[in-house]
């Protein structure tokens, strides 16, 4: 069981997505219910994800937030911010091409006691498997060294 939860609130036009401890392909539900749930509203200035107390995050969570940024820019000409203090969660979003889809910042947000946790969301192998699938492609998409990281996981999960 993942030791990690994703945190979210609206405040004023501002989307905040805050993740805690280990992000895991657990949570993977729950953050796409979230992301469609934000595009249904269609009235904000704002999207944040707050990393500065994620410890790790895999790689399925990275595919989900492109989704987020690319969705973000498409539909209301936006893009998020990341903010993270942690320098090897940095590096790994720099790696990732995040600094070209994302506003990365180091700065903490205000009011993290508005937030509250995402409910789990139970869902079948195969709903999960295409999220994977679909997280995958996106960040295969970012750049080159992603397309060759991922290649042979998206060709095993298009054969299963």
């Amino acid at each position: 069981m993942s030791s990690g939860r994703i945190q979210f609130a609206e405040q004023e036009g501002t989307f905040v997505l805050k993740f805690v401890g280990e992000i895991r392909l657990t949570l993977c539900s729950a953050l796409d219910a979230t992301i469609e749930q934000i595009f249904t509203a269609l009235n904000f200035s704002a999207i944040v994800i707050d990393l500065t107390e994620t410890r790790s995050i895999d790689s399925t969570t990275l595919g989900l937030l492109a989704k987020l940024s690319i969705l973000s820019r498409q539909k209301v000409g936006l893009l998020p911010t990341v903010v993270t203090t942690h320098p090897d969660i940095t590096r790994l979003l720099q790696s990732m091409g995040f600094d070209q889809v994302f506003n990365i910042v180091d700065s903490p947000l205000p009011c993290p006691e508005c937030l509250t946790d995402l409910p789990s969301q139970d869902q079948s192998e195969e709903v999960v498997r295409a999220k994977v699938l679909e997280a995958h492609r996106i960040l295969m998409g970012l750049n080159e060294s992603n397309r060759e990281a991922f290649h042979d996981l998206v060709n095993a999960l298009e054969r299963s």
